[in-house]
């Protein structure tokens, strides 16, 4: 897959995802190796290789190429969400693809915003549905911001089942955070707890919180709200050292 994905590269497309996933030093993506591959063209080839063995896509999660870490975590996905189906269920399977995508995270190798996206909505969101979630509160207190982001972005599963407790619950524990990413990634999974299962559990939140919400999560939970409830909430005073 590695030769695969290098046929692909361009390096005009690679210098601008470096800049877009801020790969600079001292930027969160500090280190990130792109190749420029778009992500349409990532997904074509995770199609020929979703049978790797987990110690081969461990060496994927390895590597400092941005498109490999990618690559292993959509494969993931593809092999978890075939597990449960109908046709193919396999509880075992589904259970050591989360723990072994867990294990990844804690290690690091979930390491940029789009990687997180990709992939804990479907396994650790599919996974931990009817099951403890604790370990996503371990995440939330972690000092690693993508361990933080996954736990708060993993709720995205649960809510596509029309669960949001678990996002509420996080997303009130976050609003402290200092990170923007985490900012966006409770704002906009407390929108979705508004359109998808229940707009009241959303105001109510916001009733409670939003004067002391960030303001890019305000922004991004009231979006699709109608302007006069998001002239409201955006008019509350809010510590100025909060943006």
């Amino acid at each position: 897959m590695v030769a695969a994905l290098a046929e692909l590269a361009d390096p005009a497309r690679a210098e601008g995802a470096s800049r877009y996933f801020q790969g600079g030093p001292g930027q969160y993506g500090e280190g990130d190796v792109f190749l420029g591959v778009s992500v349409p063209a990532t997904r074509q080839v995770v199609k020929r290789f979703t049978g790797l063995p987990l110690p081969e896509i461990d060496l994927l999660l390895a590597s400092p190429v941005h498109e490999h870490r990618l690559a292993a975590l959509l494969i993931l996905v593809a092999r978890f969400e075939r597990a449960g189906t109908t046709r193919h269920r396999d509880d075992d399977a589904r259970a050591a693809i989360a723990g072994f995508y867990l294990d990844a995270v804690r290690r690091g190798r979930v390491n940029n915003w789009d990687l997180v996206d990709s992939s804990a909505p479907a396994v650790l969101g599919g996974y931990l549905f009817d099951r403890p979630r604790d370990v996503l509160f371990e995440l939330a207190g972690s000092e690693m911001l993508w361990q933080r982001r996954t736990a708060m972005i993993a709720t995205l599963g649960f809510i596509a089942r029309g669960d949001a407790s678990t996002t509420l619950e996080l997303a009130a524990l976050l609003l402290d955070d200092a990170e923007s990413l985490i900012h966006k990634a409770v704002g906009w999974t407390l929108r979705e707890v508004g359109k998808r299962v229940d707009r009241a559990l959303l105001l109510a939140f916001l009733d409670e919180n939003a004067g002391r919400m960030p303001r890019t999560a305000l922004s991004y939970a009231t979006e699709h709200l109608d302007a006069g409830l998001r002239a409201r909430y955006r008019a509350l005073p809010r510590p100025t050292d909060r943006r």
